[in-house]
């Protein structure tokens, strides 16, 4: 299961409370969350980005989602990550979650990738500004929220703030000690099982996923067949599909351009040029060579004529 179910690609942000309610030997079990969490994901440049915002009365971005993509940089980052103690700005740090970190310039994906924005926000307190609003500012705006509340967190703040359906949003745990045990909620809920991992896609050549589906494709030089499993080789050569100027000719999946007779091959592979036949060797004209794009004719000097077979002279 481990090679068939990798996360779907995301820009994942954690968002930690690290107010002076958390204690030092508190917030480091929320690192090692952290650490672990990313050792589920499916972390890269093109497929999992990770950022971090670290707040209590002020707010911190650690790293944004376009600093780290391999998991070793990543964790060692996380490693570095030191608490703030005071106060419990929630609505702050989701603001500058959309301000600073969901945004381009910092490393999100643009919409148009379709790459979904999610933040797990991790508190153990009540906010002491308007998160419901922020909260909700940042679900209109894409951003996918989930609340984990650790001891003595206000689940009806939690439930505010996350995204629906709530029962998939919101986490609860009683202690800091056992927030690991969430590490395996998150990587069902960002688990794709791929088909295609699972081999068990019947494609002949190369299967693509799609969210939970999947779809067969081909090697270049190859097309799908209305069957939309198997692949058969494209006739290149077939018109419109070349640049060859005179003739194609296929060549094992490629194609390759030649010329009629009379005519060479240009240094750029596919146009062709008139030979001058006239030149020595080229033909057998007893006295004079006529040139004829391409080709050539005979002819005789004044005082002789051409005899039937067009190339001697009488």
């Amino acid at each position: 299961a481990d090679t068939a179910c990798k996360n779907r690609p995301l820009d994942l942000l954690f968002i930690v409370d690290s107010s002076r309610s958390v204690r030092p030997e508190e917030f480091e079990k929320v690192k090692l969350f952290l650490s672990e969490m990313i050792d589920t994901l499916d972390v890269g440049e093109r497929t999992t980005r990770v950022a971090v915002v670290n707040y209590a009365s002020t707010v911190r971005v650690e790293f944004p989602l376009r600093t780290h993509f391999d998991k070793a940089s990543l964790k060692e980052a996380v490693s570095h990550i030191a608490p703030l103690s005071t106060g419990t700005m929630t609505g702050l740090a989701i603001q500058t979650a959309m301000e600073e970190v969901f945004t381009e310039e910092m490393g999100a994906r643009p919409a148009t990738f379709s790459i979904p924005r999610v933040a797990i926000v991790v508190t153990d307190g009540r906010p002491q500004d308007q998160a419901q609003g922020v909260a909700a500012s940042a679900r209109t705006a894409g951003i996918e929220i989930y609340a984990v509340g650790v001891g003595r967190a206000d689940v009806q703040s939690l439930r505010m703030m996350a995204s629906e359906p709530l029962d998939e949003h919101v986490f609860y745990v009683e202690t800091y000690g056992v927030i690991e045990k969430l590490t395996s909620r998150f990587r069902e809920t960002f688990c794709a099982v791929s088909v295609c991992a699972l081999g068990s896609h019947g494609c002949q050549q190369l299967c693509v996923s799609d969210g939970a589906s999947h779809l067969c494709d081909c090697h270049e030089g190859y097309t799908l067949n209305p069957d939309k499993r198997t692949c058969s080789a494209v006739d290149l050569c077939a018109s419109g599909r070349h640049e060859c100027d005179q003739i194609c000719v296929s060549n094992n999946r490629s194609y390759v351009c030649d010329c009629y007779e009379g005519y060479t091959l240009n240094p750029d592979k596919k146009t062709c040029s008139a030979m001058d036949m006239c030149a020595p060797g080229r033909h057998d004209c007893a006295q004079v060579c006529l040139s004829n794009d391409g080709s050539y004719s005979c002819g005789c000097y004044e005082g002789y004529t051409l005899n039937p077979d067009k190339k001697t002279c009488s």
